[in-house]
């Protein structure tokens, strides 16, 4: 019993002397300015493209990005052509003159408020798909991987987007050809979440998007933050924006070729 009591007494001091150490933690979660969110592009297929606009919201506030309504939008490129974006609905603006040419470099301006944003991004040639194939990772698990061979003429980025059963998949994945220019390049495209995983009979449609090296940053580092497991410690704390006055998000130019396979 003695003993017990030793015990108990010696957990009860270092309670207390625990308690006694405690500092009281302030969290800054004051309201912040809001910041404005941009996401669209323009490619070199038919339109019309949607670029939509949201502002960011504080801590405490329901996950919701409300609509940027009645901005300015002016799409330009760098052969003389232009075009003002109509509103066809809360937040969203649509590009339907204008199909991206590659080669071409493309201004987006953005005037909301009293405040004007602006990305530059220039739309590169095309690339290929080799071929896809269905392959039986080392788990077992059924993966498609893609072909290309890589143009040794030029720095190439890549994003790669894929959709099950005419679902788009949330996976990011980029690529380059930095170490590897001018040669054949694959990669698995990779099924993080188990409702996407593949079965027979599933298809499995791919574009292999051709963007600049801005886009690239972009989306590795979107891609570096949403990796199941969490970002690196030298991850960013929001992707690289290629906006200025410090918008969010992203506008880019991109060159797109489709291939589809079917689970076999």
């Amino acid at each position: 019993m003695k003993s017990y009591m030793l015990i108990f007494t010696a957990s009860l001091l270092l309670v207390t002397t625990l308690m006694s150490c405690q500092k009281v933690i302030d969290i800054d979660l004051n309201e912040k300015e809001p910041k404005i969110v941009i996401e669209g592009g323009i490619s070199d297929q038919p339109g019309p493209y949607v670029i939509r606009i949201s502002q960011t919201v504080n801590f405490d506030e329901p996950n919701e990005f409300p609509p940027v309504t009645g901005a300015r939008l002016t799409l330009r490129d760098n052969a003389g052509n232009s075009e003002t974006l109509s509103e066809a609905a809360p937040g969203e603006y649509v590009i339907t003159s204008l199909q991206g040419v590659p080669g071409r470099t493309y201004t987006l301006e953005i005037t909301a408020g009293d405040v004007t944003y602006t990305s530059v991004s220039y739309l590169p040639a095309a690339v290929p798909i080799d071929s896809l194939t269905v392959e039986e990772s080392f788990w077992g698990i059924r993966q498609v991987n893609i072909y290309l061979k890589d143009p040794a003429e030029t720095e190439n980025y890549y994003r790669i987007v894929q959709e099950k059963n005419r679902v788009k998949v949330r996976d990011i994945l980029v690529m380059s050809d930095e170490l590897q220019n001018g040669s054949h390049l694959s990669t698995p495209l990779f099924i993080n979440n188990i409702e996407d995983s593949l079965r027979r009979g599933d298809t499995v449609t791919v574009q292999l998007q051709s963007i600049d090296k801005a886009a690239y940053d972009y989306f590795r580092t979107l891609m570096m933050l949403t990796t199941p497991g969490g970002p690196p410690s030298d991850a960013p704390a929001n992707p690289i924006s290629g906006f200025t006055n410090s918008a969010l998000g992203y506008f880019y130019a991109y060159a797109v070729r489709t291939e589809m396979i079917v689970v076999p």
